[in-house]
């Protein structure tokens, strides 16, 4: 896959400023994976701009039990990381390619503490592990697609929890994509504002 640029447009008749979130989902089977807020996009107002691009490549960091972080390694497809204990402290290494298909891996292999792993894209948290402790693994499989909400009051980073998103996220799939608008509709005052709506228009296939 290569990178995708995208450009959201705002046509909603929102009248409160709204923020607009960007997060993914782990869709590994059985995944407890926490969302997190990837990029957060603020005063945008009528017929205003933003762009930004959805680049192909992925970066790991573990979190150990001390607060510490591991330098960041790309993270391919069917990669396998481990985090160890060697002769400096605690180390992430990469430790073998299995056929994971779209997804990798994350293991803990201290003999005592929890580890968190961090997944990066474009140098912006994208997804976090619960803690592991030893002997537990993650999987991560993020498949190119794009969940946008309104929100309010989180900062980009952060864990997105359900009451801090005021509509309904909208699932979008950016397979086979070079550059798409992200038009948003709908919002508007009082009892008339209608469900915000995001939606690709101006599809340039890859």
């Amino acid at each position: 896959m290569s990178d995708i640029t995208l450009n959201v447009i705002n046509k909603s008749n929102d009248q409160n400023n709204s923020e607009f979130v960007i997060f993914s989902k782990n869709t590994f089977g059985g995944s407890d994976n926490r969302s997190v807020a990837w990029k957060v996009i603020r005063n945008l107002g009528q017929d205003d701009t933003h762009s930004f691009v959805y680049s192909s490549d992925f970066f790991v960091s573990v979190e150990d039990s001390y607060g510490n972080y591991t330098p960041q390694l790309r993270a391919n497809p069917g990669y396998l990381f481990a985090m160890i204990k060697d002769e400096t402290g605690d180390v992430i290494q990469h430790v073998g390619t299995e056929n994971y298909g779209n997804a990798f891996k994350v293991e803990n292999r201290l003999e005592q503490g929890s580890i968190k792993a961090k997944i990066y894209k474009d140098a912006k948290l994208f997804n976090s592990s619960p803690s592991l402790a030893p002997d537990q693994k993650v999987t991560f499989e993020l498949n190119p697609i794009i969940n946008i909400s309104a929100v309010s009051h989180i900062q980009e980073g952060n864990t997105i929890e359900s009451a801090a998103v005021s509509s309904k996220p909208s699932e979008i799939s950016l397979l086979g994509i070079k550059s798409a608008d992200i038009v948003v509709t709908g919002g508007g005052p009082g009892s008339a504002a209608e469900p915000f709506k995001f939606e690709l228009d101006n599809v340039i296939k890859s």
